[in-house]
């Protein structure tokens, strides 16, 4: 068995995905047409667009890992994380967007930081992966 093998199939990931994806976006028309942007729905805003963006960003990051292997390969968890963060920087941006104080350096470096703090997790578990 080889690497190839070990990373998890696009296929496992587009039931999950389709799922996050109407949740999300779903929610999402239903709270903006139908409420007011109070303190809970305002919350509930930024919940389902993390689930939205997620849900999109998963079948493509499922395939940029199943095409770019790494060592590790990337199991399923690290897949859904990976997606997460695009959820969580589109989220961030919305809510610094909301508050007049976000910037264009001040989105690249946020992207940056997520990046990193992804380089971090994947390098320590490279450090305690065994063939």
């Amino acid at each position: 068995m080889n690497d190839y093998d070990s990373t998890p199939p696009v296929r496992f990931f587009i039931l999950p995905a389709f799922i996050l994806t109407i949740a999300g976006w779903g929610g999402l028309a239903f709270l903006v047409i139908n409420t007011y942007p109070t303190v809970f729905p305002r919350w509930f805003f930024f919940f389902l667009l993390v689930l939205g963006i997620s849900g999109l960003m998963l079948p493509m990051v499922a395939f940029f890992n199943r095409r770019f292997q790494t060592d590790p390969p990337a199991s399923g968890s690290v897949i859904v994380r990976e997606a997460s963060w695009f959820g969580l920087l589109a989220a961030t941006v919305a809510w610094l967007q909301m508050g007049r104080v976000l910037t264009p350096v001040m989105a690249v470096l946020l992207m940056m930081g997520f990046l990193l703090i992804e380089i971090l997790l994947r390098l320590n578990e490279r450090s305690q992966w065994k063939p």
